[in-house]
């Protein structure tokens, strides 16, 4: 069964992996912080906080993942940050990459390696990166359960990607 035809695996692989970029990894819903609520909304590229009741905090704050590291320094889930910065930044490889085949497709399909592949490649990588940032949020202590939306996008994709039946 072919999920998309090979004529078209190129414009997907690049409309996939710019969405990437925009749908939150992951979301974790906390209750029971500092008498309130904190909706935390993970995009690959920052986070937005909401925060409900929670007296001595902003309601709604931003943060790039290298930022949140530095908020989270010293604390056990440090490391679910670094895995996320990982994340992104393998993500970013992947939307210049698309980037440059949508503006050059001819240049970069004559190269050695296969961009639809190869953009693949990236979104199920950063995938299982998102992944393990979303494992360890969830067995570091993070108050909350993790929901990996993205993530699953990701890997979908990325298999789908990596799959596709190109002539």
């Amino acid at each position: 069964m072919v999920w998309v035809r090979s004529e078209y695996a190129g414009e997907l692989a690049v409309v996939v992996t710019w969405l990437a970029a925009f749908v939150p990894w992951n979301i974790t819903y906390s209750s029971g912080i500092s008498g309130g609520s904190v909706l935390f909304v993970r995009f690959p590229f920052f986070q937005i906080r909401y925060a409900f009741g929670v007296t001595p905090a902003r309601r709604i704050a931003l943060a790039d993942p290298l930022s949140a590291i530095a908020f989270q320094h010293g604390q056990t889930i440090q490391v679910a940050y670094q895995a996320w910065a990982v994340g992104a930044a393998v993500l970013a490889v992947g939307v210049v990459v698309a980037t440059l085949y949508y503006r050059d497709e001819e240049r970069l399909e004559a190269g050695p390696a296969d961009p639809v592949r190869f953009l693949g490649g990236i979104l199920a990588l950063s995938g299982v990166v998102l992944a393990a940032a979303t494992y360890l949020l969830l067995t570091r202590g993070f108050p909350g359960v993790p929901l990996p939306v993205g993530v699953v996008f990701l890997l979908l994709f990325g298999g789908l990607l990596l799959t596709v039946d190109q002539e």
